[in-house]
């Protein structure tokens, strides 16, 4: 969870800068695509293809955390970066498995509903188990003890993975070629793929970004952890729940195209609440409300977008295709998270807040385009500059961070 990565590096008075670096070692959710065709192709000997993946991410990983909770961040810090991108590249690998057995094991009917359950699922051990109880445990024991009791924790999970159901026997690829060339071609031979593709890298780009500094900007703006863990963790958790129960409701009854659009909307208008916060000091009333919201819209939208990547997903390539899909969403918000410090501390809080909100705005511009059945030389022209413009955008913040990296 990045929220530990940024309260530990908060503790040890890392500046800001160095917190927001620590986004970018997510990286490999951006990128597990690449080696979705080996877990699509290769069974291993125990348990089905699915299950047997997912129980081994699940002890390595336990691995990976037990040497996280020996490190000194302020004298390894070098070490607990490349700690942390092998934690990340394991959590990515083990989250695409589960999005294939998810997509398996689902019904097409069921994928809203089903969709909902396991976002919210995700979220109990994510932002509270993971997040809020480790965040709250960090004041009484030290956040290396804290890392530990995690490690043990993904031992006894990988015994419970042992009793989940397996999925019906889809597709299995022979060759790795097929695993992987195959899955894209498919993909690529549909109307509007590329729009979907860039649709897929903006739709919860300014919602990332905000979230993902905002436990150094809570924690600076005078609250204390418990109060953090109280209001962001439990009472987010709570908004987010229904949020993304309320997605999955109705994405079945207005459609996935309207769905997404009126999320979009709300998910930008509570990105730019964010905003006032800095104006009006510490208030926790209005620190709940505005999470509450942020919460609700983004467990809304979550659930939504969730379910129409299940749907673009051919069940022969469940893994490859959904990691495709689910990984080009994460690129962006990876690489320009890793700049959120630097722009906080240039911007201010509050128009850091408003640029995230803003940037929302593109995709929604590409909801149409792709729902639109006649496209006009202007929207073509729009909906391809979009797609160039973030490209470049996209380049340039990844070379600056490079840079960043370097020298440390």
């Amino acid at each position: 969870s990045q929220s530990r990565y940024e309260s530990w590096m908060n503790d040890e008075v890392i500046d800001l800068k160095t917190i927001g670096l620590f986004s970018f070692f997510a990286l490999p959710y951006g990128l597990k695509f690449l080696w979705a065709p080996v877990l699509d192709r290769y069974k291993l000997p125990f348990c089905d293809r699915r299950k047997g993946w997912t129980i081994l991410t699940q002890v390595l990983l336990a691995f990976v955390i037990l040497l996280i909770s020996q490190t000194n961040p302020k004298e390894q810090l070098s070490y607990l970066m490349i700690l942390c991108l092998c934690s990340n590249f394991l959590s990515a690998t083990q989250d695409l498995v589960l999005d294939a057995y998810r997509r398996e094991i689902l019904p097409d009917k069921d994928l809203g509903v089903g969709a909902a359950t396991f976002v919210n699922g995700y979220l109990i051990s994510f932002r509270f188990i993971s997040g809020a109880l480790a965040i709250y445990l960090s004041d009484f024991i030290s956040w290396n003890n804290v890392y530990l009791i995690m490690a043990v924790f993904l031992l006894v999970m990988a015994c419970i993975t042992l009793a989940a159901p397996s999925p019906k026997n889809y597709h299995q690829p022979k060759s790795l070629k097929a695993a992987f060339i195959d899955p894209l071609k498919e993909y690529f031979s549909r109307e509007n793929a590329i729009i979907i593709l860039f649709f897929i890298l903006l739709y919860k780009l300014g919602d990332n970004l905000a979230s993902s500094i905002t436990v150094p900007f809570i924690l600076q703006s005078g609250y204390s952890k418990e109060e953090y863990v109280a209001i962001t963790k439990v009472w987010g958790l709570i908004a987010t729940i229904i949020g993304t129960t309320l997605g999955g409701i109705y994405l079945n009854i207005m459609g996935t195209y309207r769905t997404l659009l009126i999320m979009g909307v709300f998910q930008a208008l509570s990105t730019a609440g964010f905003a006032i916060l800095p104006y009006v000091g510490k208030n926790n009333p209005v620190l709940s409300f505005i999470i509450g919201f942020e919460n609700l819209t983004a467990g809304m939208g979550t659930a939504a977008f969730t379910a129409y990547l299940g749907s673009m997903s051919h069940v022969s390539f469940t893994a490859t295709q959904y990691a495709l899909l689910s990984s080009l969403m994460r690129v962006p918000s990876i690489i320009f998270s890793s700049r959120t410090g630097a722009l906080a501390e240039t911007m201010g809080w509050g128009y850091f807040f408003l640029f995230c909100s803003i940037i929302a705005m593109p995709a929604l511009i590409l909801i149409y385009a792709i729902k639109s059945q006649k496209k006009s030389k202007k929207l073509k022209l729009i909906t391809y500059s979009l797609c160039a413009v973030t490209s470049l955008l996209i380049l340039v913040a990844l070379a600056q961070t490079l840079v960043d990296l370097v020298a440390i």
